[in-house]
């Protein structure tokens, strides 16, 4: 059987940041990884589950909105995918920023948190959720096209 692409980067020296995990035609999918990996602690789930919601409203709420296919947590619980069709790296580099400005902006009711939205409504915390943003926009600030390769 072969291995997934995932599975062939060294976890061992990976760092926090943006990378492109793997390109299907004009389907690229990016690797946000918030947490070293094999380095707790981890993403807790209230705030991971949180930091979903309000990434996937802000990014597909934004000018690339048609372009966001996916975002989602990673289950070893050190970053999320996000998955886009047709954006070029600088343009995916600068949705995550933007959406990220928005997510640690919001106020308010948190999209999607309702019991008939979400299936597991009471597990969130929103206040870790912007702090885990806060961390991770800290990481990526500076990040260019130059940067999304694995290291």
């Amino acid at each position: 059987m072969n291995k997934i692409a995932s599975f062939t980067v060294d976890h061992d020296t990976l760092q926090k940041g943006m990378y492109v995990s793997r390109i299907d035609g004009d389907i690229i999918t990016y690797d946000l990884r918030f947490v070293k990996p094999n380095t707790p602690p981890f993403l807790e789930n209230a705030a991971l589950h949180s930091l979903e919601h309000l990434f996937a409203t802000y990014a597909r709420n934004s000018k690339y909105a048609d372009n966001v296919v996916y975002f989602g947590p990673m289950g070893c619980r050190t970053g999320f995918y996000l998955i886009v069709r047709d954006l070029s790296n600088k343009a995916a580099i600068e949705l995550v920023k933007e959406t990220l400005k928005q997510g640690i902006a919001h106020e308010g009711v948190l999209p999607g948190a309702e019991r008939k939205e979400c299936g597991n409504y009471l597990d969130h915390d929103v206040e870790g959720a912007k702090v885990l943003m806060r961390d991770y926009l800290d990481v990526i600030k500076d990040w260019t096209i130059f940067d999304v390769r694995y290291k």
